[in-house]
């Protein structure tokens, strides 16, 4: 067991684990919760019924959050000529090609949060497979990563966009904001995350689609809420 801080001790002695709360009271819960001394993250833990071994039961994909993450998020574009020009005026962080894989396959280079790739540099962007999937950078279609329109792409990014996809363990992961933004505007952020992640329900899932739901601070424990009542 790691050793928990006083902070931490005293969250938890303020009300029950065990209980499934409604959305609003799990986040005037984490609200009241003793305050560490940075901004801490808030993040939603949705434990989905599906198995995402298969691929037909995949849950990914992505959206604009509200009122944003708090964060801001730099930008990495893989793109040539006039398409490297657009993601520069778009106010991408770092835009290239070849040169920025090699930066990044030789010098272990992660200095950035996102990646974007125009289709046509999927061939170099594929080449770094193995070392941005594990790390969750690898642009995807499907997060809006992959496409022409680097300018409508950044612009998301920029504003709040978060992505959210199953962990090996049916588990998606994904922070909604910071513990200053308080109840109401963390409620929205969940809000609209939970919509797109039920209007994500795979045909092939069967039974109850969602199986838990926690949130959390960076370094809080978790409030369980009730999932028969997110669906």
């Amino acid at each position: 067991m790691p050793k928990r801080g006083k902070n931490y001790k005293t969250a938890v002695a303020g009300y029950d684990k065990q209980t499934l709360f409604d959305a609003k009271e799990a986040f005037e819960i984490l609200d009241k919760f003793p305050k560490a001394k940075f901004d801490e993250t808030v993040e939603a833990h949705i434990k989905l019924g599906v198995d995402s071994r298969h691929a037909d039961q995949q849950v990914r994909g992505a959206i604009v959050l509200p009122h944003g993450t708090g964060k801001s998020k730099k930008v990495l574009v893989f793109a040539k000529g006039e398409k490297a020009k657009e993601a520069e005026a778009a106010g991408a962080d770092y835009v290239g090609a070849d040169e920025l894989a090699k930066k990044i396959q030789t010098e272990n280079w992660f200095d950035f949060d996102v990646v974007v790739a125009t289709p046509d540099m999927m061939g170099v962007v594929g080449r770094l497979g193995k070392v941005l999937g594990p790390k969750g950078l690898m642009p995807n279609p499907k997060s809006g990563t992959v496409t022409m329109d680097v300018t409508r792409a950044l612009a998301e990014i920029k504003a709040g966009k978060v992505e959210y996809r199953l962990d090996k363990t049916n588990i998606i992961h994904t922070p909604i904001g910071k513990a200053s933004f308080g109840p109401e505007k963390l409620m929205d952020n969940f809000n609209a995350l939970m919509e797109a992640v039920v209007k994500a329900k795979p045909a092939a899932a069967k039974g109850q689609y969602l199986r838990s739901v926690t949130i959390s601070a960076t370094m809080s424990p978790g409030v369980k809420l009730n999932p028969m009542k997110l669906g």
